[in-house]
């Protein structure tokens, strides 16, 4: 989980810093469009805090930040899934890779957490 918390405020801060280069990067666009760059920095944002909040937390806190991500994460997942047709198919399956590899991960967490109790 720490190594996904690193990796979201990582991959926020680029995002932020370049949301043209991202979205290029992930194969929805290019060129210019101010209300893609929009929404890309608003997601880069929420990447940021979920990674920062599970950094800055600790014990139960924590705990709190891992079932927000995985709700998140899966959110991002289904909204994937959703986009098949619509998107090239590799920028699709990467999309619902990262973020149902990313669930997964943060369920395995969330199921320890809970059965640790």
């Amino acid at each position: 989980m720490l190594n996904v918390a690193r990796t979201r405020v990582a991959f926020g801060a680029v995002a932020f810093a370049a949301p043209g280069l991202t979205v290029k990067l992930m194969g929805m666009g290019s060129g210019s469009d101010g209300g893609r760059d929009y929404v890309t920095r608003m997601f880069a944002a929420r990447e940021i805090a979920l990674g920062a909040g599970y950094l800055l937390s600790k014990g139960s806190g924590r705990k709190i930040w891992a079932r927000l991500g995985l709700v998140v994460d899966a959110l991002d997942t289904v909204n994937g899934l959703q986009s098949r047709g619509r998107l090239p198919l590799w920028v699709t399956a990467s999309a619902v890779a990262v973020a149902g590899g990313t669930a997964a991960v943060g369920s395995a967490k969330v199921t320890k957490d809970l059965l640790a109790r």
